[in-house]
């Protein structure tokens, strides 16, 4: 029985939390990768494009639910999304038009651009900032828990109780669609072939008469569409502060490169070991050890590797062994 406590308390702390951060990551590592991998550059702006795209996802959330327009047990998020994609798909063809095709013209070098989109950053930031200020924004609605704690003592028995979040399950559920969608796109579909051979030779898919300017604006709304999706479930997870998800680019950024930038499937692989990764290394282990051993032996310690503020030194110190011992990734990026 303790061991089943002990399983159950793992699951609420590291296993249900670890699925959905990942699923968040992977998304939004997904966006960078590709941007990466037919673009050719950095996008250091990603964070800030999430942070764009949910801005808008809250403000007509904010509408809907002023009108009485839900979506009854689940998030009125998901209805807003749509609307939030559109607008940050706009807002990357934009941008692309005005700032990074000239760039692109130029044939600049790939840190050209890594700077480019840094300053593109600083200026979505503040436009961010502008539209829906600096504090914290609490959007989520619908049913909080998909499993109660209450439900699951009653169902097992258990000591331990296991409390799932509705916004838990949302994030994992949509991000499954969208990685099995997009990997049907590049596989199956023309424009997602010629996406795959113009990351792989630029030269030899302008020979074949692959239009350069048709793929790239296909990989701005994929892009856009990823960035806005894991901005929305990570705000609606945790919380929406314009300065998280600049923060969130690191972990982003450690979990595509250690799958391997430029690889879609090693930045899920990447995203799902970051996160995890972040939870084992700051999760306090008292509660689950207090299962596993005598109290007595625990002392007052709560065996804690590093504080959840420090949880950024994960992703850096991986991303740092990564680039040391394997820099292509685990599936062989760039």
């Amino acid at each position: 029985m303790d061991l089943l406590n002990a399983l159950t308390a793992f699951a609420n702390f590291i296993l249900v939390p670890g699925l959905a951060y990942g699923s968040q990551l992977a998304l939004g590592a997904l966006g960078i990768t590709l941007i990466f991998g037919v673009l050719r550059f950095s996008n250091f702006a990603h964070g800030d494009t999430m942070a764009f795209g949910t801005a808008f996802v809250i403000l007509f959330t904010w509408w809907f639910q002023s009108l009485g327009i839900t979506a009854g047990p689940l998030p009125t998020a998901l209805l807003a999304l749509p609307f939030g994609i559109l607008i940050t798909i706009a807002m990357l063809l934009a941008t692309d038009r005005v700032v990074y095709r000239f760039y692109r013209k130029q044939k600049a070098k790939p840190i050209i651009l890594v700077i480019v989109s840094t300053g593109v950053m600083f200026v979505m930031n503040g436009l961010v900032r502008m539209i829906i200020g600096t504090s914290e924004k609490n959007f989520v609605d619908g049913a909080r828990m998909a499993l109660t704690p209450q439900d699951f003592k009653a169902w097992t028995g258990l000591a331990e109780p296991l409390a799932i979040k509705t916004t838990a399950v949302v994030s994992v559920v949509v991000a499954v669609i969208c990685v099995a969608f997009l990997f049907w796109f590049l596989q199956k579909t023309r424009t997602g072939k010629s996406m795959r051979a113009f990351a792989d030779n630029e030269d030899l898919a302008l020979l074949s008469g692959i239009n350069p300017d048709r793929v790239v604006m296909v990989t701005w709304i994929i892009a856009g569409t990823l960035a806005c999706i894991a901005g929305t479930l990570y705000g609606l997870d945790k919380s929406y502060r314009v300065f998280v998800y600049f923060g969130l680019l690191m972990p982003m950024f450690a979990a595509a490169i250690v799958g391997g930038l430029g690889s879609p499937l090693g930045a899920i692989a990447g995203g799902f070991i970051v996160a995890f990764s972040e939870l084992l290394v700051t999760n306090a282990w008292r509660k689950i050890l207090s299962y596993l051993v005598p109290p007595d032996w625990l002392g007052d310690g709560l065996y804690q590797a590093l504080s959840t503020d420090y949880k950024v030194a994960v992703s850096f110190v991986i991303l740092i062994i990564v680039l040391l011992f394997r820099p292509n990734g685990l599936f062989g990026g760039k």
